[in-house]
């Protein structure tokens, strides 16, 4: 490889690793309009292993918007990303497949839970309890619900930079610290 490719590889997966970073601050942050623009023309995600949808980036976009407004606090930490090309031709239409890990702890945005009760975040926390001993983090901040997996991205080298094409969440394991009506462990019921 000559140094001008192995310059234009190495740009490549920064172009990418940004990518997926722009994909976790938007869901975090409620940015729903910069969601959308991550994927290309045609681009879909894939939630279902979460309880999810598939559909769109748009029509997914619309979903987390009103799935997610429950929690108040929610951060993606997307970690082991492995990338690998399909196609690189230094062109649109270059392909890129990213494999990637995440945990995603998340608080509800009403201090008190979904059933009603007070617990850590509710009333309770206002008045300066903390979590059980040997817990390093005040009630009122720590999560509500956890949930982790692999995320299987592609990507595709548009006019635009590199873009979405294929968003499929893959939930390995989830833990809430409530019990939400209509669920059951969590999982919404179908």
């Amino acid at each position: 490889m000559t140094q001008r490719v192995e310059l234009a590889a190495v740009l490549d997966r920064l172009a990418i690793d940004s990518l997926i970073t722009d994909y976790a601050i938007a869901v975090d942050d409620g940015d729903w309009d910069g969601y959308r623009q991550l994927f290309a023309p045609g681009g879909r995600a894939d939630y279902r292993s979460a309880g999810g949808i598939e559909g769109t980036g748009a029509e997914v976009a619309d979903w987390l918007a009103q799935m997610l407004r429950m929690f108040g606090m929610r951060q993606h930490l997307i970690v082991n990303r492995r990338i690998r090309f399909d196609l690189r031709e230094q062109d649109v239409g270059d392909i890129a497949r990213i494999q990637a890990d995440y945990a995603n702890p998340m608080r509800l945005a009403d201090r008190h839970r979904p059933d009603g009760a007070d617990g850590p975040g509710g009333a309770d926390a206002a008045e300066g309890a903390t979590e059980p001993a040997g817990a390093d983090v005040p009630a009122d901040t720590a999560p509500d619900f956890e949930c982790g997996g692999r995320y299987a991205f592609t990507a595709v080298r548009t006019h635009s930079g590199w873009q979405l094409r294929q968003v499929v969440v893959q939930e390995k394991w989830r833990r809430q610290h409530w019990s939400a009506p209509g669920t059951q462990t969590g999982r919404p019921l179908s």
